[in-house]
């Protein structure tokens, strides 16, 4: 099987989505932008203000046990401090997935030319991970609950995967962990029934997240059409794998023993929610599309993403 060469993908290929886009360009308008509209969350954010009374912490329509019979029986109070706990849950994730991004990144410039404006890109984009890792480090000592690190399995599968991903498999996870949280962030940072500083540090994340999606949407839309077919199949059935392992990872589940919840009656309802799923479906419904356009969503592949229950 030949492979395309870089040259053929930039003189007129095409997928589904139209005609592909120069590399070059597309990262030099990202780097223009990343100058324009970076943060320091240390001097952005008022990380000394007390948190206001009855503000939640994450938008309680997107708290993982919302509209379930156990939250029906919750006191207000009990509520906003799952929504705290949850926060501080999904920044450890986001820890965790960025760690591997930034690694992912890596390897896909190592051998490429320094001076390219993808390479540029690509390490820009690692100097914006490094920062949102530290804000979300910091947002979880500030309010106060533990780091929730993901299980010792998914640890030791992060790690494999970082040494036997594909470069489209690594773009395909890169958006999974990206989109999704993105989704729930843009709902989070304009709801001012949340507290300010967690409004603030989506803000952040949102913004510059823009740039990541875009840097890896349209290296994934190249990858897959000059790829190798082996490289591609097993980008379908490793990104399924993934998608399973985040969904699973989303919400740690000792945050209901923590708040004083039965912890296995909460992973149960929230299993059985039909509110959970469809938040979770439409959290991935921006990223599935565009998957299945380019032709990720396929055989086994797709089998897995809709076990994940990302996909209707």
């Amino acid at each position: 099987m030949t492979t395309l060469t870089e040259a053929d993908a930039l003189d007129g290929l095409r997928d589904a989505l139209g005609l592909l886009k120069d590399r070059e360009q597309v990262a030099q308008r990202l780097l223009d932008s990343s100058a324009k509209h970076s943060f320091d969350p240390d001097e952005e954010l008022d990380w000394e203000a007390p948190f206001e009374e009855g503000k939640w912490f994450w938008p309680p329509e997107l708290v993982s046990l919302y509209d379930t019979p156990m939250w029906k029986r919750m006191s207000e109070e009990q509520r906003i401090l799952l929504s705290r706990h949850e926060a501080a849950a999904l920044a450890s994730l986001g820890i965790w997935f960025e760690l591997i991004l930034m690694q992912l990144l890596v390897r896909h410039i190592y051998d490429k030319a320094a001076t390219s404006a993808h390479v540029r890109y690509a390490l820009t984009e690692i100097e914006d991970e490094c920062r949102h890792s530290k804000m979300f480090a910091r947002v979880i000592t500030r309010g106060g609950t533990p780091w929730y690190p993901v299980s010792r399995v998914h640890q030791n599968l992060g790690r494999l995967f970082k040494t036997i991903s594909t470069t489209p498999g690594s773009f395909t996870a890169t958006l999974l962990g990206e989109e999704v949280l993105d989704w729930m962030q843009r709902l989070t940072f304009p709801d001012e029934r949340v507290q300010p500083l967690i409004r603030g540090v989506t803000r952040i994340h949102v913004v510059e997240e823009a740039r990541h999606v875009r840097y890896a949407r349209e290296e994934l839309r190249r990858q897959m059409v000059t790829a190798p077919k082996w490289s591609q199949e097993f980008t379908r059935v490793t990104s399924g794998e993934f998608a399973r392992v985040f969904s699973v990872a989303f919400v740690n589940p000792e945050v209901y023993t923590n708040v004083g919840l039965d912890r296995r009656e909460a992973v149960a309802q929230v299993r059985a929610s039909a509110h959970r799923r469809d938040v979770m479906q439409q959290g991935s419904r921006r990223l599935t599309d565009f998957l299945d356009d380019i032709g990720v969503l396929r055989g086994v592949g797709r089998r897995l993403w809709k076990s994940s229950g990302l996909l209707a």
